[in-house]
């Protein structure tokens, strides 16, 4: 028998319908909020409101005053049409500020400076976070090599003579640092320490002023030899207040007043050590403000502005976009991890 159909029979297409409609709404409503991730609403600009900028250290060291000149350099020339406030976050060799953007994911107004700290302190333990999975490497703008200093007053004439007699005894001097232990500051002179033959390079005392302070440090004679980067000391070496031994670039500096010290190699210590600087965002950040902070960097680091900076603190200009500081950040992690290996090991391959 033929089956009728009633009242309700007839409405459940248009129900049907209903909800195949809402279900549709609800795929477009997801892909609308993907591409408001991927650009700007309609009619709105890049960047409307101010954009943190993080230096992972206490005033007055490398960190603060790479910042600093970044901020300088774009709102002073109208490059940026927002404020750009610098935001110390010292602490841990630069974990604090790599886990304040692994807070921020996704967002488009924080950027921090980081340099090999934010590898090392990942592979030597002090942090869980990484550069490779927390941050959004954006551009690689400089090199700022690191250099050793003593007092004006101190004996030690050359870099040599400091590593003789950590040779004799590993403990009998403390180096100093802007940078956490086994970090930045720390590693560079082990690398040196091992390239001269001193063994038991755990055994050499370090301290660590992330808050700044490294240099009054030296002044004060609480450390022997201050490891740092070249824009923390010009300033006392000029004054005549410290003596720089030796650099850790491969040829002399072109600074003026750099010129006189002589390089690592020329005080026979076959090795070379670079602290390279970049601007990094959170994870996730959106590709519209990674292309926006790429291409207003890039313009910066091409300013007569940025380059009269570059000289007074004795940087070395190296800028290399999103995709290739990515890949130079892989590469140097992985001979990162391989130093540590040696270093903490005491220096024995």
């Amino acid at each position: 028998m033929k089956r009728r159909w009633s009242v309700r029979d007839r409405r459940r297409p248009g129900i049907r319908w209903a909800v195949l409609a809402l279900l549709f709404a609800a795929a477009a409503a997801g892909c609308a909020g993907k591409a408001a991730k991927e650009k700007p609403a309609f009619g709105e600009e890049y960047p409307k409101e101010a954009v943190e900028m993080i230096a992972p250290a206490g005033r007055g060291g490398g960190y603060d005053l790479t910042m600093r000149t970044v901020s300088q350099c774009l709102t002073g020339s109208g490059q940026v049409p927002v404020p750009l406030p610098v935001t110390n976050k010292p602490g841990d060799g630069g974990s604090v500020a790599l886990e304040y953007l692994a807070e921020n994911k996704g967002s488009d107004t924080v950027l921090s400076v980081f340099s090999p700290p934010v590898c090392l302190v990942n592979l030597n333990g002090t942090t869980s976070y990484s550069y490779k999975e927390n941050t959004t490497p954006i551009a690689k703008l400089l090199v700022d090599y690191g250099c050793f200093a003593v007092r004006s007053d101190s004996p030690y004439e050359s870099l040599d003579e400091v590593m003789d007699t950590l040779k004799e005894d590993p403990a009998s001097l403390t180096i100093g640092g802007t940078s956490s232990i086994w970090s930045m500051d720390h590693v560079q002179f082990l690398v040196m320490a091992r390239a001269a033959g001193v063994e038991q390079l755990d055994q050499i005392p370090y301290a660590g002023f992330e808050n700044g302070g490294a240099v009054s440090q030296l002044m004060g004679g609480r450390i022997d030899v201050l490891s740092a980067g070249i824009s923390d000391v010009v300033g006392l070496m000029e004054s005549g207040d410290l003596r720089v031994l030796a650099v850790t670039s491969e040829k002399r500096l072109e600074n003026k007043a750099m010129q006189s010290v002589p390089t690592c190699r020329e005080s026979g210590i076959d090795e070379v050590f670079f602290n390279w600087r970049g601007i990094f965002g959170p994870e996730d950040m959106p590709e519209y403000a990674v292309e926006y902070w790429e291409e207003t960097l890039k313009a910066m680091t091409e300013t007569d502005r940025w380059k009269e900076y570059c000289s007074q603190y004795g940087w070395t200009m190296d800028y290399m976009g999103h995709e290739e500081f990515e890949e130079f950040l892989d590469r140097t992690n992985e001979e990162y991890r391989v130093l540590l290996e040696e270093v903490m090991a005491g220096g024995k391959k």
